[in-house]
């Protein structure tokens, strides 16, 4: 088979799975777990043909791949059916591939007894189909298919538990916000189609590099709304936590491979739209410093496992936001990457966790023990992908987040021009202040996951094969990934990836430092205050399958620990370092009430405004209209009195004043 017919087939088996789940999930039941694995396993394994076959894109000369047919007339801007593959896509569609049958397999064993498994199986497949699209995609309405089918499989997903009111009001909040963003996102696409005058992605960069904008700066901007809302930055960042009432596999898909990777890729594949705007991309470069510190700061206080995980993907698409706003999308996707490989461990991992422990709360881990011995699968890949996350060399992470930072320093001294110099020490200062904090939060997360002091954990049995196996499989890349540097940086732009030694130094003695501190922070409160400070663990039946464990872990949190950004535990060594700030850093900052005031309250005053009017305004005017017609029936209906006599009377009494009216008209008076 050629290349192409490959490159359509990977978007299009895993929707083809989906709908064969939906309509044989009833009818066969037996059927359903194949048709979830299958296609998406048969998608990965074309991905890396046509990745394999196009052999680094145009980094290394290699023409990207480019078809496209027309799909309908439009007038005089076509849409087409197009692909455009070159090397970074092909690598980015490897990535969703591999991450989705990843998920699928866990979500076999995971969600095992789940009545609503065959509609779940169906929507991961949809989501997967979605992204792909919009990876190969080589039209901006075709893309805009598959990221607007990602928003409405992110909101049945994140509200699969819809028993509890706490995934209802996630998957609301997720769909809102991220539509929030996507208004001012069409019109960008809109307005870029209009300078422009095509879809096509291929066109447009043509037409930027050549003619320029008429107005670079407002489709940019248009544009970066919709990111920040599908990608999560601030200030549209609020849903991703929320989202974490989702079940994990959802949440591992979410945070690693789709939905907040798409802005990323977005403005990756269109950078030029960007960087002939020098405002642009100083906003960018603001969004992402303030979103890398403020949800490292909001990691470091939160008491929900998967919580800190959520506001650490937010903090580490803040870091590729950086790189896209210096104008170097090799290091961006290159961190893309790498993260959607031990962010997906590390969701995945703490599935595993969250069913041992019987509790999703890092207080109530804190006090058991042996919880590391129980799970050793669970314990060892997870401090892998802890050690990437922190940026610790030879992981993965170092080599990504140090491209970042490497590009950040040559902005900031000048010897990188796309971006204004200071962008580049926006980025460079906010990247390293992050380090410092997301060593200091994946500290944490490891201490009290899994040096807890206390009781032994529950045993709920030994974890599926299913649930292990993929651990390991994302373990392979989150050590090996940043070894193949000098190799993987021909499938970008050809820019060397490799790190520098002033900021390889800096990063990693930060990080260091960071990890170094709350160790001691953590030694200090464990032997001072863990004693006293007895928290009761929410654990769920030795029998229950992980899916449950989960649903009654959030279900008791609010109940046993309060507010679910928090534990109220002294002995937690977050809380000894943020000091006051860390409720407000528990409570994300306040932006949900910021936003609750700003925009929820004066909504919701302007219905009940519209509701007074329409029932005490319009419907009194209606409602008169009829009162006055039924008084005058009553009244007509008075002289309806059945009397024979008073009928005559009263026609007599009318023919004398009709006679009388007209002798004296005749007689002209």
């Amino acid at each position: 088979m050629t290349t192409t017919s490959l490159a359509v087939l990977v978007p299009l088996l895993p929707f083809l799975g989906a709908a064969a789940g939906l309509l044989l999930g009833r009818t066969a039941p037996g059927f359903v777990r194949p048709l979830a694995v299958l296609p998406v396993l048969t998608a990965t394994a074309l991905a890396i043909t046509v990745a394999v076959r196009q052999g680094g894109g145009a980094g290394n000369g290699t023409t990207p791949l480019d078809a496209a047919t027309r799909l309908t007339p439009t007038g005089s801007v076509p849409i087409d059916l197009a692909l455009h593959i070159d090397g970074f896509a092909a690598l980015v569609a490897v990535l969703v591939g591999t991450v989705a049958t990843c998920v699928q397999i866990y979500s076999t064993a995971y969600l095992r007894d789940d009545a609503r498994y065959p509609s779940y199986a169906a929507l991961v497949s949809l989501f997967t189909s979605a992204m792909l699209l919009v990876v190969y995609s080589g039209d901006l309405m075709v893309l805009l298919v598959g990221w607007e089918v990602m928003g409405i499989c992110s909101y049945f997903l994140v509200g699969h538990y819809w028993e509890t009111p706490e995934a209802r009001a996630a998957s609301l909040k997720a769909f809102l916000i991220t539509k929030l963003g996507d208004v001012p996102f069409l019109i960008g696409l809109f307005a870029l189609a209009a300078d422009t005058g095509t879809f096509r992605i291929t066109g447009i960069l043509r037409a930027v590099t050549e003619d320029g904008l008429d107005h670079p700066t407002l489709i940019a901007l248009l544009l970066l709304a919709g990111v920040a809302g599908k990608s999560a930055q601030f200030p549209l960042h609020t849903w991703l936590p929320d989202a974490m009432a989702g079940p994990t596999p959802v949440s591992a898909l979410i945070h690693a491979a789709t939905m907040v990777a798409a802005g990323i890729y977005f403005v990756a594949r269109l950078l030029p739209v960007f960087t002939a705007s020098k405002a642009a991309l100083v906003v960018l470069a603001v969004m992402a410093a303030i979103t890398m510190v403020g949800s490292a700061l909001a990691a470091l206080a939160q008491d929900d496992i998967k919580r800190v995980l959520a506001y650490s993907t937010i903090g580490q698409l803040g870091y590729m936001s950086g790189a896209l706003a210096l104008g170097d999308r090799s290091a961006a996707v290159f961190h893309l990457i790498s993260h959607g490989a031990f962010k997906a461990l590390l969701f995945l991992g703490a599935g595993v966790v969250i069913h041992a422990a019987g509790t999703n709360s890092l207080a109530a881990m804190s006090r058991m023990g042996g919880l590391a011995k129980r799970i050793p699968d669970a314990f060892w890949t997870m401090t892998i992908a802890l050690l990437a996350l922190a940026a610790i060399p030879p992981f993965a992470g170092f080599f990504s987040k140090e491209s970042v930072l490497v590009v950040a320093e040559h902005t900031a001294l000048g010897t990188a021009h796309t971006a204004p110099g200071a962008a580049g020490w926006v980025v460079l200062v906010a990247g390293l202040v992050t380090a410092l904090l997301t060593a200091a939060y994946a500290t944490r997360l490891w201490l009290l996951a899994f040096r807890g002091r206390g009781p032994e954990a529950p045993d709920h049995g030994k974890q599926p094969v299913a649930m292990n196996a993929v651990l390991w499989v994302l373990a392979v890349p989150s050590l090996a990934l940043g070894l193949t540097v000098g190799y993987i940086a021909e499938w970008f732009d050809g820019d060397s990836l490799a790190p520098n030694l002033t900021t390889s130094v800096l990063g990693t003695g930060i990080a260091l430092v960071g990890g170094l501190t709350l160790y001691g922070a953590w030694r200090h409160t464990s032997s001072s205050l863990a004693a006293r400070t007895p928290l009761g663990a929410v654990a769920a039946h030795p029998d229950a399958e992980p899916a449950q464990s989960e649903i009654e872990a959030i279900e008791t949190h609010l109940a046993v620990y309060g507010d679910i950004a928090a534990a109220h535990d002294p002995a937690d060594p977050g809380r000894l370092l943020l000091g006051r700030l860390h409720p407000h850093a528990a409570a994300g900052f306040h932006l949900d009430a910021l936003y609750d005031r700003l925009f929820v309250r004066p909504a919701l005053a302007a219905a009940q405004l519209v509701r007074f009017l329409d029932r005490e305004v319009v419907d009194t005017y209606v409602r008169g209209a009829g009162t006055g017609t039924r008084w005058l029936g009553a009244a007509v209906r008075r002289a309806q009195t059945g009397n024979v006599q008073t009928y005559l009377s009263a026609l007599l009494a009318g023919s004398v004043v009709l006679a009388i009216a007209a002798v004296l008209v005749a007689a002209g008076a």
